[in-house]
C-alpha cells in the first residue's frame, strides 16, 4: 500500500491518537456507547443523496470545516450549528463535518452541534484506520462515515466498512486513482467519492474526476469531491452526468455559506 507522504503523516497521528482514546474510554464502553444509541435517529445519508439525484438536483455534501492542513484557517466566524442551518435552506442534501482535530482544527462536538441544529444527514468527516472510530462515529450520532483506500488495506476496507453497516451507517468510500477504483468497487457501499486533491501534493485537478468517471458502473453514486470553486466547474460536471458534490472550501470562505451553495447549484 503505497501512503502517501502527507496521508501517512495524518494516519500515524491516528494510530496515536486511538491508542490515547482508548486508554481513556476503552473499545466495549465505546461499543456500547454505539448500540445504545437509537437507530430511529438515523438519517439515510444514501437515500438523501439519492432522492436529489432522482429528482434532477443536484446532491451536495455541504462540508463544515474551519481550517485545512494546506490554507489554514478558513473561517474566524465558525460556529456550526449556524452553518448547518444555513446550508439546509440553501438546498444542501447532506452535511460533511471535520472531526480531526490536530490537522483541521476540528472536533467531535462540531458533528453533534451541526446535525442537532438541522434536519440533515451528516458524514463524520475524518481519517478512519480503526474500528474504534467507526463505534465513535455511531456514538455522536453520525449517519455516514468516510473510508479513504489510500490509507487502508482492502481488508481493513471491508472490516471497517461491515461494522458502519451493522451499526446503521452509510459509507462513502473515497479514490484518486483507477487501480483504488479497482479497490473500491469490491466494497458493498454504492456510495463512490472521487477526490481531485492530490494526496501527495495536495495540487487539484477535476481531471482527476474526468479520466476516472468511465470506469464508474451505473449503479454506484459518483460523488466529485474538491475543486469545485465556479458555476463553470458545476456546469461541466452536470454535462458529464456527474449530479453529485461535496464542497467545503469554498462555502466556508462565504459570508453566508447557505447563499453560495445556492448561487453555485440552484
Amino acid at each position: 500500500m503505497n501512503t502517501p507522504t502527507i496521508l501517512k503523516k495524518i494516519i500515524d497521528t491516528k494510530a496515536v491518537e486511538v491508542a490515547q482514546r482508548s486508554k481513556t474510554l476503552p473499545l466495549n464502553e465505546i461499543k456500547a456507547r454505539a448500540s445504545d444509541m437509537d437507530n430511529a435517529e438515523l438519517r439515510g445519508f444514501y437515500q438523501a443523496m439519492k432522492a436529489k439525484v432522482d429528482a434532477g438536483l443536484p446532491a451536495v455534501i455541504a462540508e463544515i470545516k474551519k481550517a485545512s492542513p494546506s490554507k489554514g484557517v478558513l473561517r474566524e466566524h465558525f460556529v456550526p450549528e449556524e452553518i448547518a442551518v444555513s446550508y439546509e435552506k440553501g438546498g444542501a442534501a447532506c452535511l460533511s463535518v471535520l472531526t480531526d482535530r490536530d490537522y483541521f482544527q476540528g472536533h467531535e462536538d462540531y458533528l453533534q452541534a451541526a446535525r442537532k441544529a438541522c434536519g440533515l444527514p451528516v458524514i463524520r468527516k475524518d481519517f478512519l484506520v480503526d474500528p474504534y472510530q467507526i463505534y465513535e462515529a455511531r456514538s455522536i450520532n453520525a449517519d455516514c462515515v468516510l473510508l479513504i483506500v489510500s490509507a487502508l488495506s482492502k481488508m481493513q476496507l471491508q472490516d471497517l466498512e461491515g461494522i458502519a453497516h451493522e451499526l446503521g451507517m452509510d459509507v462513502l468510500v473515497e479514490v484518486h486513482d483507477g487501480e483504488e477504483l479497482e479497490t473500491a468497487l469490491t466494497m458493498n457501499t454504492p456510495l463512490v467519492g472521487i477526490n481531485n486533491r492530490n494526496l501527495h501534493t495536495f495540487d487539484l485537478t477535476l481531471e482527476t474526476t474526468y479520466g476516472l468517471l468511465p470506469y464508474v458502473p451505473d449503479d454506484r453514486l459518483l460523488v466529485t469531491e474538491s475543486g469545485i470553486l465556479g458555476r463553470d466547474d458545476v456546469d461541466a460536471m452536470r454535462a458529464r452526468n456527474v449530479n453529485a458534490f461535496l464542497v467545503g472550501e469554498t462555502f466556508m470562505r462565504a459570508e453566508e455559506p447557505g447563499d453560495e451553495l445556492a448561487k453555485l447549484f440552484f
